[in-house]
């Protein structure tokens, strides 16, 4: 059936008109407008040729040409995101947008309806869409997606399960990496291999996930030590004096950042013990591990790329807002330095590891 023409009211045609054209709500068409991925994709099609029957396009209606990077939970910035907003910033650059910094701490164990984001967040005329690090709660992503307000999420850090909530995101393969790189000290001769990090935050747990599937792959038990601190260094240095004072065979241990790899420096050194003559240590992040001695083995993750690439997927969904679900994996590259030795060319290995058994008097 065709649809009636529309009459429209003299004067500049607006959201009410538009609205009133595609047979919706004013804030479906509000949400169209600001690239909301919550809109049914049917109704957002409707929007978009309605404003075009008008001689409208939405996509030119929204003058600003700024993005906010939303820091969450984190009271001083890692240098892992810093170096996200490096790479975000420069790609804006190059797009000719403008990048905004803000911070945001909230809580993640409330609804999404009694979160209140910064004001200039609220402002669509201040900042057009959002790029999420630090670490992001799906109340937070629920809050953004009821909003209509456009955003993309740095997914390794994201608390909770996400995938229900049509969210674009990009993720570096931390797992796959963590994978390769407990294949490569199984390699070594490392059997008694232990992961240290705190698994109840997602990226110690992402990488745990490959280190375990390497280690049952090979009929390995996987062990680890985790330490309930949001303080990386420290759960790095607690959870391998932890191993030590119980007694436990060990010959490498895979920190699941290097700065979690810090610790674990500072407990094996105290604990009496040589890097890597006694224990083997890998990383993952590549943040600070050619600074550390000796330069840790770890996992380059290119979080310059990552920004990048969130930048261009946000601006994708600005110009398309009927875009499906959109989702990035970067890549990562194993780094070999000086942390790790190999057991199978070492005089004084045996074949069981009966000398991995390190006693701390």
């Amino acid at each position: 059936m065709t649809k009636k023409p529309v009459r429209i009211r003299s004067g500049k045609i607006g959201l009410r008109e538009i609205a009133s054209a595609a047979g919706v709500s004013v804030a479906t068409v509000s949400r169209v407008l600001n690239g909301s991925n919550r809109v049914d994709a049917d109704l957002q099609h409707n929007v978009l040729k309605a404003a075009a029957r008008l001689g409208v396009d939405l996509s030119q209606r929204n003058k600003t040409k700024a993005l906010a990077f939303l820091l969450s939970n984190r009271t001083v910035m890692h240098s892992f995101h810093s170096r996200i907003l490096l790479g975000a910033e420069a790609c804006c650059a190059e797009r000719g947008w403008d990048m905004v910094f803000l911070s945001f701490a909230y809580s993640r164990h409330v609804s999404w309806k009694d979160l209140h984001l910064p004001k200039a967040v609220q402002y669509r005329d201040v900042v057009r869409a959002l790029i999420l690090a630090g670490s992001t709660s799906t109340n937070l992503l629920e809050l953004l997606n009821n909003k209509g307000i456009t955003h993309v999420v740095f997914g390794n850090n994201v608390l909770g399960e996400h995938q229900g909530l049509n969210t674009d995101a990009v993720f570096c393969d931390d797992i796959q990496g963590s994978q390769e790189m407990t294949r490569h000290l199984i390699g070594l001769g490392h059997r008694h291999i232990w992961f240290v990090g705190n698994t109840r935050l997602p990226w110690f747990a992402r990488c745990y996930k490959g280190y375990s599937r390497a280690m049952v792959q090979a009929g390995l038990t996987p062990q680890q030590s985790s330490i309930d601190s949001e303080d990386d260094n420290e759960s790095g240095y607690l959870g391998a004096k932890s191993i030590f004072s119980r007694n436990e065979q060990v010959t490498a241990i895979f920190a699941g950042n290097d700065q979690a790899a810090h610790g674990v420096y500072k407990g094996i050194r105290d604990s009496g013990l040589r890097i890597p003559h006694d224990i083997s240590v890998v990383g993952c992040d590549d943040t600070i591990g050619a600074l550390l001695y000796p330069r840790l083995t770890t996992i380059r993750e290119f979080p310059e790329q990552i920004g990048k690439r969130m930048v261009d997927m946000i601006l994708n969904r600005i110009a398309d807002p009927v875009l499906g679900p959109q989702q990035a994996t970067i890549p990562t590259e194993l780094i070999m330095r000086d942390s790790c030795r190999s057991l199978t060319t070492s005089a004084d290995s045996v074949a069981d590891d009966s000398m991995a058994r390190i006693a701390i008097s």
